[in-house]
């Protein structure tokens, strides 16, 4: 195309090209070329006027060929990294672009700094590492704590219905202990356990998640945090009674779910 330099044309910019021309030459009305481009009919008739001035060349972009005007000029990125080896090199790029403005009266995303010291080599992206969930360590005598939970799961698969498994594993050993209900509720945790301890014997300790069943929901009452005490459970009451102790955890799980603790395991 005519003017300065070469200026390579765009598929669509070469098709509007000539529908231009067709409305030039008296083959095509603006009207008709404003519905072929979908263009309005003030954009036609501003193109049309572009290239019957400057030709061909009229038909191409105004910006094409001209540096993005957001582009920030190679000097101040020089200077940013100049001063930040200097100045900020133990900073991070959120600080250290809060510095450039403070001190040096420089305005700049965290994010393009960032950029740039990557580019230049000073910096890295450091991936947030997921925090490790350490593993407890099992108790060591059997019966000195078990580990009771609720699984639901299609246990009999297309032979049956959804049902809970109600199981039990001490944690020591490794020992369980599992009977079907049809939900997970006080009373299939009261005659499970009870049906545990008679074969078992009673263990010191009870680990519980935070189930309704096994946890209040209930909110204290104005005599309970005078006292402080927390509301319990039925089944809580009813360990209580029986001189057990529940221990409820404060993160989730650290073994994962107990049908994953359980494998093989015999239900009564």
């Amino acid at each position: 195309m005519a003017g300065k330099g070469i200026i390579m044309a765009t598929q669509e910019e070469l098709r509007r090209l000539h529908v231009i021309q067709n409305v030039l030459e008296g083959g095509l009305k603006q009207v008709e070329a404003a519905e072929i481009l979908s263009l309005s009919s003030r954009q036609i008739r501003r193109v049309v006027k572009r290239v019957k001035k400057e030709g061909q060349r009229g038909i191409v972009h105004r910006s094409r060929g001209r540096p993005s005007n957001r582009k920030i000029p190679d000097q101040l990125k020089d200077k940013v990294i100049k001063l930040y080896r200097g100045r900020y090199k133990d900073f991070g790029p959120t600080l250290a672009s809060e510095k450039l403005l403070e001190r040096d009266g420089v305005t700049l995303s965290d994010e393009t700094l960032r950029r740039w010291l990557m580019e230049a080599g000073d910096w890295k992206r450091v991936r947030k590492r997921r925090r490790h969930r350490q593993w407890r360590e099992r108790k060591g005598h059997r019966g000195e704590m078990v580990q009771m939970d609720g699984s639901h799961h299609a246990w009999f698969e297309d032979r049956g219905g959804s049902c809970v498994l109600m199981g039990l594993i001490d944690d020591a050993t490794g020992d369980t202990f599992g009977r079907f209900y049809d939900h997970e509720g006080t009373m299939p945790a009261m005659d499970s356990f009870r049906r545990y301890i008679r074969r078992r014997g009673s263990p010191l300790k009870v680990y519980l998640d935070g189930h309704s069943t096994y946890k209040s929901t209930a909110k204290p009452t104005i005599e309970d945090e005078l006292e402080g005490v927390e509301p319990l459970s039925e089944f809580e009451r009813a360990l209580k009674e029986l001189g057990e102790r529940s221990v409820m955890p404060i993160a989730p799980r650290p073994k994962g779910g107990l049908s994953d603790s359980l494998g093989p395991f015999r239900t009564e």
